[in-house]
């Protein structure tokens, strides 16, 4: 399953090549104001001598239909094209999504080895619940990164031992 803010940047990236006349990049980012937000527009207004806005306004004539994307594309603010994804494509990619095994997750191109150290207590003080936290967050990530393909080694340092041990070498001299 694509990304869907990568099929919309591809979509894009047509348009802003016919308007530039040449490969621009169409900066699609997540917006609050919709769903996406194709911010190309601004970077190339000012080397083409044009308004931000006459450039989006020029990008979105020549992106032709995306009704199978998106249900609405405006301009918007200083040449902001923001873009609203229809229900039928965001079901569909759902439908995708949950068909596959990975939930729509890519894999690491190249998978990493990654060493995650966590949940290192104190040996020499009595634990409580926060020792638990940082353990299941480091199995969290641990299972993450294995998720998308990377090779992971789990590690729990025990760090302190100095206290312990001195206690111990402490108590066989007592003993005698």
């Amino acid at each position: 399953m694509a990304d869907p803010l990568d099929l919309l940047a591809t979509r894009f990236a047509d348009a802003f090549r016919a308007v530039a006349g040449g490969d621009v990049d169409p900066v699609v980012r997540p917006s609050e104001h919709a769903d996406a937000q194709v911010n190309g527009a601004l970077a190339i207004a000012k080397a083409m001598g044009r308004p931000p806005r006459d450039v989006a306004n020029d990008v979105l004539e020549r992106l032709g239909n995306v009704s199978d994307m998106c249900e609405s594309v405006d301009v918007a603010g200083p040449g902001f094209m923001n873009v609203v994804f229809s229900a039928d494509f965001i079901a569909e990619q759902l439908r995708t999504a949950l068909s596959d095994n990975l939930l729509g997750v890519r894999r690491v191109g190249t998978a990493q080895n990654v060493i995650v150290d966590y949940s290192a207590p104190n040996v020499a003080k009595e634990m409580h619940v926060g020792h638990l936290r940082s353990t299941v967050i480091g199995d969290a990530l641990v299972r993450m990164l294995e998720f998308v393909g990377n090779r992971v080694i789990r590690e729990n340092h025990i760090g302190d031992w100095g206290t312990p041990f001195g206690m111990l070498i402490e108590h066989l001299i007592d003993l005698g």
